[in-house]
């Protein structure tokens, strides 16, 4: 089913609102459930497209996998009902197939699928030739070049409306989070795609209904486009995501509570004491640049003394003396052991790779 050039120009328009709320539950279940979500959703007026799951990709099998295409008219009548656009994840060429047969309006591709340049070529040549916006989402694990390439092989297909989603990275060991934010990721893909919507996704960041607000509210202060959260009329009972759904009430109540930031204004006095601030920015970091190229020139000196006395370059005790110096000391700053530790890494890792430059040449 195609579009009219009337739908799709409205649907362009749409997806320039800021912020853009997306929303639904993670899995169509049933016709009453979908058509009882989307008009819940519809009618808090906070809600300008309607998601929904219908392939389920599952890391173990057993799991609800989806309704699968019998799930598509559902949506048709959600839309009919409340004017809500509908998107949906597809990861395979007969899933696009079908979505855009039953007239989906905007498609995503999910993090599993991100993940596997094979399944992403797969959904760029079944798009070769349609007229939709399609949303990617980033890879499971934290790897930008694989998130770019995916918007590369979507962009050569001829889909000229591409966006974001970020929904965390899988990392390993316990943490508060489903997926890690990892927010430097989503900043740096942000920063090399700056004509790109990015929407965050904190349902699949948090894994719990209980941090939603915090992680929506960080997005929204880092300048995100927009928001897709998912929503389900008796969240305790969904068939997938429990636990990180909440009713469209409840989402409405957390809409209301978001501080919604602008990337910046017009208001002469704020332009001119930020411009101010960040002059004051730009002289420290020149600074901080002078030092560290000074810092490295003794480190060169010290593995030109090392190599003539035929010593190793890691001094393990002294690297832990200036750690633990430098936390202590950023500390009474304000800065953290963390940042100091990543910071002093970095420092560290670079004289390294200057002496072992030094040492082999």
């Amino acid at each position: 089913m195609q579009a009219t050039a009337t739908q799709a120009t409205d649907l362009t328009q749409l997806l320039k609102k800021r912020p853009l709320v997306i929303s639904g539950p993670c899995s169509a279940e049933t016709e009453e459930q979908v058509l009882e979500t989307a008009t819940r959703l519809a009618a808090t007026g906070k809600v300008d497209m309607l998601r929904a799951g219908i392939w389920k990709p599952r890391t173990r099998p057993g799991s609800f996998e989806g309704i699968g295409t019998k799930g598509l008219p559902w949506l048709q009548q959600a839309k009919k009902l409340t004017g809500l656009p509908t998107t949906v994840e597809v990861a395979t060429g007969k899933q696009v197939e079908d979505a855009l047969h039953f007239g989906v309006d905007v498609l995503w591709v999910g993090a599993r699928t991100t993940v596997n340049p094979f399944s992403v070529q797969e959904v760029a040549d079944a798009l070769r030739g349609a007229n939709v916006p399609v949303l990617i989402k980033n890879p499971i694990n934290p790897d930008l070049e694989l998130w770019t390439g995916a918007v590369e092989r979507i962009a050569k297909a001829g889909i000229s409306t591409i966006g974001l989603i970020h929904r965390g990275f899988s990392a390993y060991g316990n943490t508060d989070y489903r997926n890690a934010p990892m927010w430097h990721m989503a900043i740096e893909m942000k920063r090399r795609n700056p004509e790109l919507m990015m929407v965050c996704d904190p349902s699949h960041i948090c894994g719990r209904r209980d941090i939603l607000l915090d992680v929506a509210q960080k997005a929204i202060d880092l300048d995100f486009d927009g928001l897709m959260i998912e929503s389900h009329i008796d969240p305790d009972n969904a068939w997938s995501d429990a636990k990180q759904q909440i009713t469209p009430e409840k989402l409405a109540e957390m809409l209301g509570e978001i501080k919604w930031r602008h990337e910046t204004t017009t208001e002469k006095e704020f332009i001119t004491n930020l411009e101010k601030l960040r002059e004051q920015i730009n002289h420290i970091d020149d600074e901080l640049m002078q030092l560290l190229g000074q810092r490295m020139k003794i480190a060169d000196k010290i593995g030109t003394y090392k190599k003539e006395n035929n010593i190793t370059i890691l001094q393990t005790n002294r690297w832990n003396e200036i750690l633990e110096r430098a936390a202590n000391k950023g500390e009474k700053l304000g800065l953290s052991r963390e940042f100091i530790t990543k910071y002093f890494d970095a420092v560290h890792m670079e004289s390294i790779n200057r002496q072992n430059k030094i040492m082999n040449d």
